[in-house]
């Protein structure tokens, strides 16, 4: 029989800790959140691996869909530097695990996922009376609870769209890995006015995000 709070504890301190995660209220979260009622019952036992855990196959044409392994969701929540006041958007959030970590740290969270098994999953599985699960285009974002003080991406991505990055606040955070060429980067995104800036992270080679390719280019 697996001690899932021991596991959890193990997690934060062999993976989170280490990794020059220190923002308290992010630590506090993953050791509350059972990480492991969020995967598939056969892979419960597998929940607190430093790796990325499939929640739903590949299948009809559609991309499987991951939690990001704890390590890399940990340092870009901290990345976002998110307060008790701090209104978020969780875009990819399969069947919510990062939006119940979310809602700990969070004041309020949008918790937007494509796919409706996965987003009935996430209403069914995420509790937290200020987190609201929604169902929609990831790339679109959610217009109508916009703007957001912080905006993370669930997976990695060749681009962000202009539709996020302007849902920001000015002075809003986006968090994402993007992946291009061998070495992905978890990258941090500020809008300052109308203008946003980038800054590289660290490497972190995790799942794509469905939908967030760069559109093909033609040299002639």
């Amino acid at each position: 029989m697996i001690d899932f709070a021991q596991a959890r504890r193990t997690m934060v301190d062999g993976q989170v800790r280490v990794n020059d995660v220190t923002d308290a209220a992010v630590i506090a979260a993953m050791l509350e959140v059972p990480r492991e009622k969020f995967v598939p019952e056969a892979r419960a036992g597998l929940a607190y691996i430093d790796e990325d855990l499939c929640v739903q196959e590949a299948a009809s044409g559609k991309a499987a869909r991951y939690l990001m392994e704890p390590m890399v969701l940990a340092k870009l929540l901290q990345a976002l530097e998110l307060t008790a006041e701090s209104k978020v958007l969780d875009v990819g959030c399969t069947t919510g695990y990062s939006a119940a970590v979310l809602g700990r740290i969070a004041g309020s969270v949008v918790a937007l996922e494509e796919e409706p098994a996965l987003a009935a999953a996430a209403g069914k599985l995420v509790k937290a009376p200020n987190v609201e699960i929604v169902t929609g285009k990831a790339t679109a974002g959610w217009a109508a609870k916009a703007p957001y003080d912080a905006i993370l991406i669930g997976g990695a991505v060749e681009e962000v769209p202009q539709a996020l990055t302007s849902q920001l606040k000015d002075g809003g955070r986006l968090a994402a890995v993007i992946r291009k060429g061998s070495a992905p980067k978890a990258t941090l995104y500020v809008r300052t006015g109308g203008h946003v800036s980038a800054r590289r992270l660290f490497d972190a080679a995790i799942p794509p995000l469905p939908g967030f390719e760069a559109a093909e280019t033609f040299v002639f």
